[in-house]
């Protein structure tokens, strides 16, 4: 459970960008959300993003993301501005160690793994590359705290000068994602797949392919995916776009199929255990099967009764 006073997590269903979400796929009931900044496209009214959670820890070694990643980890379940003012206001500034690099307000920046500085420097040379890894650990801090603008800001430029290095486009294309930028997000994570070859962010990029309505790329990506089974996480994510996908087209009963297929652990469920319940009594809410709908949604509540707005679809349901 989360300690008294975390904020609650968002659902599965929070949808791509920053926008309120309410209807598409996860039906009604939901609490509204902030409006997005008016520069932000407004995102799809549907469940099935990772946009809110954020990506997985993935624990792969020598990942050449592995920094951001396990940044957007622990920041995963409270929110994350009140979270960055919180810390700016209660952390006095320290003087940095070893010359190590400072961030406005005093805070200083972790330094990226050495296979990324090493990334860097052999696709701009030694003295340019330290520079840009600088670059790129003051746009991780900023992704991790959920300023996404600002991470776009500093990363764009390192993407032109270091369009090789898998770690700066990764990097940039979930910044887009976060804003709700599809066609940019898409060309940078594809760019990063085909210069990692990695599924790390399959199911970020069919996402946003689900939101251009891409069908036949989301498919692709999901049987990739599945094929390659990098992870139970990942395929768990997964799982979740391509049955959103299927729900967009009206396609419900093969979106519950989907996700009845995962195996999950009633006993001792993981998280994405209980995210593919979530969605499961999303669908089956919507498909008319109460029963159904209220069965899962209490599996959840057996288990975290503040994960998401559960409890309270639960008790829509009665």
């Amino acid at each position: 459970m989360p300690a008294p006073g975390t904020p609650r997590r968002r659902s599965p269903g929070s949808g791509r960008g920053e926008g309120p979400r309410r209807g598409g796929a996860g039906g009604e009931g939901r609490p509204r959300r902030p409006e997005p900044n008016r520069e932000e496209q407004r995102a799809p009214r549907q469940w099935g993003s990772l946009a809110r959670k954020g990506t997985r820890q993935l624990k792969e070694p020598g990942a050449a993301s592995q920094v951001w990643r396990e940044a957007v980890e622990r920041a995963r379940g409270s929110a994350p501005s009140e979270r960055w003012v919180r810390e700016e206001r209660q952390e006095k500034p320290a003087p940095a160690p070893n010359g190590g690099a400072r961030q406005a307000g005093g805070r200083r920046t972790r330094p990226l793994p050495p296979e990324i500085g090493a990334e860097l420097s052999q696709a701009v040379g030694p003295s340019r590359g330290s520079h840009l890894a600088k670059r790129l650990a003051e746009a991780t801090r900023a992704y991790e705290r959920d300023r996404y603008r600002d991470a776009v800001r500093i990363v764009k430029p390192l993407a032109e000068l270091a369009p090789g290095s898998a770690a700066v486009r990764e990097l940039y294309g979930l910044a887009r994602y976060r804003l709700g930028h599809w066609n940019e997000a898409i060309r940078e994570l594809e760019a990063f797949r085909s210069l990692s070859g990695s599924f790390d962010q399959h199911p970020t990029l069919a996402d946003c392919y689900r939101a251009k309505k891409r069908w036949r790329q989301v498919d692709e990506l999901w049987e990739e995916l599945r094929a390659a089974s990098p992870s139970p996480e990942l395929v768990a994510e997964g799982r979740i776009v391509v049955a959103g996908a299927l729900a967009d087209r009206g396609r419900v009963a093969e979106a519950i199929a989907v996700l009845e297929a995962a195996k999950t652990d009633r006993r001792r469920p993981r998280e994405h255990h209980l995210r593919i319940w979530y969605a499961l009594g999303d669908l089956y809410e919507r498909a008319g099967e109460l029963s159904r709908a209220r069965e899962h949604f209490r599996r959840v509540v057996d288990f975290d009764a503040d994960l998401y707005d559960t409890a309270e679809r639960l008790a829509g349901i009665g």
